[in-house]
């Protein structure tokens, strides 16, 4: 049975307001956010849109992911890139006559959130 990929945020309360956070470190399992807004953005439903697809239409590319969603390139590149800086996707680099591509693959199963009061 394959390991399970889990990523784990914790919020936490503080002076009357929430803050989002792991602690700092060099691993993509590190995080430091900076309020619930993140987690909003992060938790949006174009990005579980998003990570659907990828995981059931397993796009060859962005361009190829950008076609499948019915959205612009620029505005799935920026969505690609805010999960791959939170772990959730990895774009692996794949050579393609003279250009290089970058396909989106799901880096983890799980996503664990953790609320302390």
């Amino acid at each position: 049975m394959p390991k399970t990929k889990v990523r784990e945020i914790t919020v936490i309360q503080s002076k009357g307001t929430f803050s989002i956070f792991k602690k700092l470190g060099n691993s993509k399992k590190d995080y430091d956010f900076e309020g619930l807004s993140l987690l909003r953005h992060l938790l949006s439903n174009e990005k579980a849109r998003l990570l659907h697809t990828i995981k059931t239409q397993e796009p060859r590319s962005l361009y190829d992911l950008a076609k499948k969603l019915g959205r612009t390139f620029k505005s799935v590149s920026d969505d690609v890139k805010f999960l791959e800086r939170f772990g959730f996707i990895e774009l692996l680099e794949e050579k393609t006559k003279n250009r290089i591509r970058h396909k989106p693959i799901i880096a983890v199963d799980t996503m664990t959130i953790h609320v302390k009061v």
